[in-house]
């Protein structure tokens, strides 16, 4: 494609959302708690566009086919359950912490009413890692995407993005996120939809046959490398491992739990996250399954980019289609994330004394920084690159893994704010205790900082360590910290 129509194209769709947003940022004037929560304002169609918009990133067309031509099915099922199951435990979790706390906005105002403030900065802290991380990985990511499908050089659709998504959400706050996730969701779903039918709708029976069979360079590793018929162990372990990692990290991404403040009523909030669920989980299979056919049609250099080969030879028009979702994907989650992070830096980090002028520009502030790491630069030895943004991704899940049951399981009145402090530092110990049982001290130490496998895959023993380690020690904590307060009383 011409890369001029191309930018005409990325233009026209940037401008069309800025619009959006700043529609409804004008509407009316927004007070500190309606820029970052829209509190009790939508309906749940309106809540499971907007999960379901802000859930799936530019992620989708590079993640979900890499992994599926490495693992296969256990893979692809995991990742694809991994990306439902937060908004189902939102569902039941969110309208009991809603319940317990109405007028909170992230995840750790409730932590800080049930633990206290060392626990809400904690929690605030994990929570900024995690969804500034996925931020600029996202930036990343659209820039090699344009750079696929129209060869543009990637820092010039970064900057567009980046500057466009900031610019309305910086002065709409949640309420211009929400409008423009709408029309995202719809655009986003029903693209993806027609395009996976007009390209690869006819030619079933062969990308089964391809997706069966084995990547004949790889025929050393310990099983069919990337085949989505070959339901071993390893491959099953590794799709655990992703529920359980990507699981607690999502419950730290302070987006949903801003839509659980902004959903009308807890009925609202239910259907929308079990809707977004349904729509979350054929998709990211579906593209996960395609990465197993790009595996058995032989190895790749890059498979990140598996998706784009399947599609390297498509039309002008159907290129000009996947530039427009692109862009889409990339705004749903990066207005979701900037805003997020500002919620989360100014509710949980600074203590709720940030005011509304401030938060709009800590909001910009992020920008430049997010668009320098997006770059690709070399820091503290770390090049961050899709392998490192990978690793501080995993160490993230790690944190969040260890931190989520002492969390969640405040929720019963029996559990002690103590212990749970206790849980969550026991969930890391944990880790390494594993790792000195299953080979020594320096292997669990190593944990805490790359939570993987011999073969670079998520570690599945390592995160049912920190989740079984936080969450015995919550509750056994509690009861004997209950046993003591009984006997000096």
């Amino acid at each position: 494609m011409d890369t001029n129509v191309a930018y005409l194209l990325m233009l026209g769709t940037l401008a069309g959302f800025g619009y959006i947003g700043w529609r409804a940022a004008t509407e009316k004037e927004l007070d500190s708690d309606a820029y970052l929560s829209a509190r009790g304002t939508q309906n749940w169609l309106r809540i499971g566009l907007s999960l379901f918009a802000s859930g799936v990133g530019i992620w989708l067309l590079f993640s979900p086919a890499e992994v599926g031509y490495y693992g296969g099915f256990w893979d692809v099922l995991g990742y694809a359950l991994s990306a439902a199951t937060p908004f189902l435990l939102l569902a039941y979790v969110g309208p009991k912490i809603r319940r317990k706390l109405p007028d909170g906005v992230t995840l750790a105002d409730f932590v800080r009413m049930r633990i206290g403030r060392r626990m809400q900065v904690y929690v605030g802290i994990i929570s900024v890692l995690y969804m500034f991380t996925f931020l600029f990985a996202e930036f990343l990511a659209i820039g090699k995407a344009m750079e696929l499908l129209a060869g543009m050089k990637p820092l010039y659709p970064i900057l567009l993005v980046a500057a466009v998504t900031a610019a309305y959400t910086s002065y709409g706050g949640l309420p211009a996120s929400l409008r423009t996730d709408r029309v995202q969701g719809w655009l986003v779903l029903w693209l993806l939809v027609a395009l996976l039918l007009i390209l690869f709708g006819a030619d079933i029976g062969t990308m089964l046959e391809q997706a069966k069979a084995h990547t004949p360079e790889d025929l050393e590793w310990d099983w069919a490398h990337g085949s989505i018929s070959d339901m071993n162990k390893a491959s099953f372990l590794s799709g655990l491992a992703l529920i359980v990692a990507i699981t607690s990290a999502e419950m730290f991404s302070q987006g949903n739990w801003q839509r659980a403040y902004a959903s009308e009523d807890e009925d609202a909030l239910k259907k929308g996250a079990c809707f977004a669920a349904v729509l979350v989980l054929p998709l990211i299979f579906i593209m996960g399954f395609l990465g197993t056919v790009v595996a058995g049609q032989g190895a790749v250099e890059d498979p990140s980019m598996a998706f784009f080969l399947l599609i390297e030879d498509a039309g002008v028009f159907i290129i000009a289609l996947f530039i427009i979702l692109g862009i889409a994907l990339v705004c749903s989650s990066a207005d979701t994330l900037q805003n997020a992070v500002v919620a989360s830096i100014s509710r949980d980090l600074s203590d709720g004394r940030m005011d509304l002028k401030t938060a709009r520009l800590v909001s910009l502030g992020l920008i430049p920084i997010a668009v320098y790491l997006a770059t690709e630069p070399t820091i503290l030895g770390l090049k961050l690159d899709g392998l490192g943004i990978f690793e501080i991704f995993l160490f993230a899940d790690l944190l969040a893994t260890a931190t989520v049951l002492p969390v969640l399981l405040t929720l019963n009145d029996r559990i002690d704010g103590r212990a749970s402090l206790a849980g969550a530092i026991c969930g890391l110990l944990s880790v390494v205790l594993y790792g000195v049982v299953t080979a020594d001290l320096s292997a669990g130490i190593h944990y805490l900082i790359s939570p993987t496998n011999d073969i670079g895959l998520a570690n599945l023993g390592v995160f049912l360590s920190a989740l079984i380690g936080s969450g015995l020690v919550t509750v056994i904590g509690s009861n004997v910290l209950r046993e003591i307060d009984s006997r000096e009383a």
